[in-house]
């Protein structure tokens, strides 16, 4: 990091929110490295951000020049060596604490002393994955979320061992991407997750039930309290597999009780219902 912010970012994983956070970082200026198990899979994350800039373009919401070079500031490999010059790595890989923790012991000898290992994770504890790396003062949670260019939130999610030091470049790095960082406690679920993926679940327990439909619950919330998009399609963005996930470490670090996944929600995800990534959740979608 210099003087003028951080320049060099390294994202691992190329998925719906790696490529998000890729894609705000190149249009903020900085030089991103994004890493994949595969060149197929390294280049489907070079797509996605390079898709989501046309459509930008097409909008008028962004100059033709504008985004060549922020594709420019884009380069994807299957190196984790490649990140060797990295001020900040953004893991955004599997919502699983073992991958999580894997990704961080192959950054341990790569990562300058200096860099922060930053997890987008959604609800596992920043102290397991921190467990991982021989420097845990400089693990933090930057929990952004989707879509990342849209939506202007991150947790700052700190951990025991984290440092203040690292609490404030987390912060300036937040700020540099033109978002608003909120600091959080290492909590499962931590806030927006805690509140928002039990009543996802509700929602899915009255669908189960038969209490209404889809579209009935979804008018419910939206009408009726104001929420911009209904719980079941909200579900479907995010991913299913992704709520279900959550509920699980809700369940298994809080209350199995209280937190137990929905019947419904985790028979769609056993037959591979993902929502909008998979073409049909709660909805159907024209993929």
């Amino acid at each position: 990091m210099t003087e003028h912010g951080f320049r060099r970012v390294g994202i691992v994983g190329g998925g719906t929110m790696g490529a998000g956070i890729a894609q705000v970082a190149v249009q903020h200026g900085m030089e991103v490295t994004l890493v994949e198990q595969s060149d197929d899979r390294a280049e489907a994350g070079r797509a996605r951000v390079e898709t989501a800039l046309d459509k930008l373009v097409s909008h008028g919401k962004l100059a033709e020049s504008l985004r060549d070079a922020a594709m420019g500031r884009l380069a994807t490999t299957t190196r984790y060596d490649d990140l060797a010059v990295s001020e900040i790595v953004v893991e955004a890989v599997f919502e699983d604490v073992t991958v999580k923790q894997d990704v961080a012991r192959r950054l341990v000898d790569i990562l300058p002393a200096g860099s922060i290992l930053a997890s987008n994770t959604s609800s596992i504890s920043i102290d397991r994955i921190a467990d991982g790396f021989s420097r845990p003062e400089q693990v933090i949670g930057i929990h952004f979320f989707n879509p990342v260019p849209v939506l202007p939130l991150v947790e700052i999610v700190i951990g025991e061992r984290t440092s203040t030091a690292t609490i404030q470049r987390a912060e300036s790095f937040a700020h540099q991407l033109g978002k608003t960082p909120i600091q959080v406690r290492d909590r499962p679920g931590f806030v927006v997750n805690r509140l928002l993926i039990p009543m996802i679940n509700e929602a899915a327990l009255l669908l189960g039930e038969e209490v209404a439909d889809a579209h009935a619950i979804d008018s419910a919330m939206k009408l009726g309290a104001s929420h911009p998009m209904g719980p079941l399609a909200l579900a479907d963005l995010i991913g299913l597999d992704v709520c279900l996930s959550i509920m699980d470490t809700l369940a298994a670090d809080l209350d199995p009780n209280r937190f137990s996944p929905a019947p419904l929600l985790r028979e769609l995800v056993a037959g591979g219902k993902l929502g909008r990534k998979s073409g049909q959740g709660f909805f159907s979608y024209d993929k």
